[in-house]
């Protein structure tokens, strides 16, 4: 019998659970911790989080919105960004497991699609390059890292695993796996696709991030020694041939 609970009690978890992990919000809940150190207990998750606190009012906000209600959706967008500083149409589409941290300054426009498990840093936007209609903004898939600051804009795509570098302007298509920098965003470098599964800490060090502009510096600087080099030798030969003439002729 005491056998036959703890099954019962066993298998209740695993579906209790199951059906949690099939709620958005709950997966957003849960990344908190995964992505953000200083999150240290649920209490100051749900309280002091206001990536979390616009997401919650965005999930609200976005059925109302399937369900074919306008007005009150925008309203609740425009409130939620009154209190949290981020902007999240409720005709964007967002995945499960979203972390928008900081979250001051972000803007996520109206036709936006967001991947799963993305993580958003402050003054991030998602918006677009003019006034058309339509399909007017990006298209962001799973597990992507967006930087400070960074600006995504147009109808382009994000490949799965990418990240954007702070501050970085990007108006072209980003493949899967790749990184990019500067203004305009440059596709630099390409993570290894079988770590897509590892933990994705390593993604948050900004620092290690490419620099496209030094990079070309350091190659000028380098052939600039290596030109001033062979000058001086020539400078060396020509000197030489100034004071023996037969000799460096013979030589």
């Amino acid at each position: 019998m005491l056998q036959f609970c703890d099954r019962l009690l066993t298998q209740s978890i695993l579906l209790l659970q199951q059906r949690l992990t099939a709620i958005p919000l709950f997966e957003d809940f849960q990344m908190i911790f995964e992505r953000d150190p200083a999150t240290r207990n649920w209490l100051e998750a749900v309280c002091c989080y206001p990536g979390l606190h616009a997401i919650l009012c965005y999930r609200f906000a976005h059925w109302l919105h399937l369900h074919n209600v306008f007005f009150f959706p925008r309203l609740i967008s425009h409130l939620a960004r009154l209190f949290t500083g981020i902007e999240i149409h409720p005709a964007a589409v967002l995945g499960k497991g979203i972390v928008i941290d900081h979250g001051i300054g972000v803007v996520i426009g109206e036709t936006a699609i967001v991947g799963d498990y993305t993580l958003i840093y402050q003054g991030v936007t998602l918006g677009g390059t003019g006034k058309e209609s339509g399909k007017r903004h990006p298209t962001v898939g799973n597990h992507v890292i967006i930087g400070a600051g960074a600006k995504v804009l147009g109808n382009i795509h994000i490949g799965s695993y990418a990240r954007i570098g702070a501050g970085s302007i990007v108006l072209r298509d980003v493949p899967a796996y790749c990184t990019a920098v500067g203004v305009p965003g440059r596709n630099l470098c390409q993570t290894n696709p079988q770590d897509s599964t590892k933990s994705q800490t390593h993604c948050l060090e900004h620092n290690q991030l490419p620099d496209p502009d030094a990079t070309a510096l350091h190659r000028i600087v380098h052939r600039i020694e290596q030109l001033e080099q062979q000058v001086q030798a020539l400078k060396q030969q020509s000197l030489e041939f100034s004071r023996n003439p037969i000799n460096a002729t013979v030589s």
